[in-house]
């Protein structure tokens, strides 16, 4: 099952992309990097440049079809881009349409506020979105991981790097539950 990982050029808190990345590929699963530009992509740890990755496709060349589901890493930098650019908006509403599975860590749910799909959700996020979410008709709890399934797909939401362990486990279950 191939797993989507939608990442902006520049921002990305790398923990938020190599461990998920890496829960997914340890399950079977096949993790694809998605950006809006081809190439690199670079990732920090906070505001400290870390590594780049290599992109696999770009949102104009991908689909929901081939994804089981789509990982939504944190930073400030890499949402706060990606709820800049309407293909990736439309990338991750695509999601919700088909009914696929989406996982957002730390400061990611600011795209889903951005695509409209968290109205009637429950999620968690870094404290400091909790009003976006509210403010978007989400309902933000503080909790390690949140699972909501009162929407047309499996939403899991964490809020910080630390919360690691508990959201990988959640991503597993849920993307590749054969595996899990």
């Amino acid at each position: 099952m191939q797993v989507a990982f939608l990442v902006a050029p520049l921002g990305a808190e790398q923990a938020e992309l190599t461990r998920p990345w890496q829960a997914v590929a340890d399950a079977g699963g096949t993790p694809k990097l998605v950006s809006t530009a081809s190439g690199e992509v670079q990732a920090f740890h906070h505001l400290d440049r870390a590594d780049s990755f290599p992109v696999d496709l770009t949102v104009d060349e991908a689909s929901t079809v081939p994804f089981g589901g789509l990982v939504l890493p944190g930073g400030l930098a890499n949402p706060d881009a990606l709820r800049l650019d309407a293909r990736a908006v439309a990338f991750v509403a695509s999601f919700f349409s088909a009914g696929k599975p989406v996982a957002a860590i730390c400061h990611a749910p600011w795209i889903l506020v951005e695509a409209d799909v968290v109205r009637g959700r429950t999620l968690t996020s870094y404290p400091s979105l909790r009003t976006d979410i509210r403010n978007a008709g989400g309902t933000w709890v503080d909790e390690q991981v949140s699972i909501c399934t009162a929407g047309p797909n499996t939403l899991i939401t964490s809020r910080r790097p630390r919360d690691l362990e508990a959201f990988d486990a959640a991503v597993v279950k849920e993307f590749l539950p054969g595996n899990a």
